[in-house]
């Protein structure tokens, strides 16, 4: 059994190693564009060798795209013409509604499985892959009703095989529109608050010798890779602009009441916020 990893990036690489690790396929394979990457892949042993997408058709049993969401549709598009009835295509996108639409008639639909794990890190590149990425993380399937029940039962065993809890089922237009709120706006609020730190620091030299754990795990995301989430906001802009007004509208409030000195206005905001400990231990 062959697996091919499309992309041998921090998501490709790691989801490679979780393969081998827990004997799911005896070979992983990989596709990737960029000649570093792809040595530094085989270097470090996430897969065995490098091939072309069209060799990947050719040998893998299972075709993980885990690549910028702005080239999955067409990749996605590109391997169920030429896939076989035994063979499964997946991807690892943040975003699902673009993708899910485009080939939502295709004749080989059935072969794809649209899969989001819920993990990821600010690092990118073979170097970042890390051993048991998926253990005890969320994982979404969608549209699941227009998968072959075989492909989706398949996908369902690897991410439990690997570790994967809870596997959630919703909607392409659901996946997105909740990844908005809880992933999608935490990169945007990252980048901004690493952008006005930055522009403070043009006037005081020493505001980075002050910054302790609060603002380094609030503004880690912003070490996040370019290349990986503007995509990920193109595509799912109408959402991502919903919650982003949403946003801005608590910040409104917050700087009214501090205007104000509404100390318990602000206290009575912070306790409201601090009801997150039902849902995030």
């Amino acid at each position: 059994m062959t697996a091919a990893i499309v992309g041998i990036g921090l998501i490709g690489g790691s989801f490679a190693l979780a393969l081998k690790d827990n004997g799911l396929y005896d070979t992983v394979i990989g596709v990737e564009n960029d000649p570093g990457n792809a040595s530094k892949a085989v270097e470090l042993g996430l897969v065995e060798r490098i091939v072309t997408l069209e060799q990947a058709v050719e040998q893998a049993d299972l075709i993980v795209l885990a690549v910028p969401v702005s080239v999955i549709p067409t990749l996605a598009v590109k391997l169920l013409n030429k896939v076989r009835d035994n063979q499964i295509v997946i991807d690892m996108g943040s975003t699902k509604q673009e993708l899910c639409e485009l080939i939502s008639q295709h004749p080989n639909r059935g072969r794809f499985v649209a899969t989001h794990p819920m993990w990821g890190t600010e690092y990118s590149g073979p170097e970042a892959a890390v051993k048991g990425a998926f253990k005890d993380k969320t994982v979404v399937l969608c549209d699941t009703e227009l998968s072959d029940e075989d492909a989706v039962q398949k996908i369902e065993n690897i991410y439990r095989t690997v570790g994967s809890s809870p596997i959630n089922y919703m909607s392409a237009e659901e996946h997105d529109t909740h990844t908005a709120y809880i992933s999608h706006i935490s990169h945007i609020t990252s980048f901004a608050l690493a952008l006005t730190v930055l522009e403070k620091e043009r006037e005081e030299s020493h505001i980075f010798d002050l910054a302790g754990g609060g603002f380094e795990s609030t503004v880690r995301l912003a070490k996040s890779s370019p290349e990986t989430w503007l995509p990920i906001f193109m595509q799912n802009k109408y959402n991502v602009l919903d919650v982003l007004r949403e946003h801005i509208h608590q910040l409104q409030i917050f700087r009214r009441m501090l205007e104000k000195d509404d100390t318990n206005g602000i206290k009575s905001l912070m306790e409201k916020a601090n009801q997150i400990k039902k849902i995030i231990k």
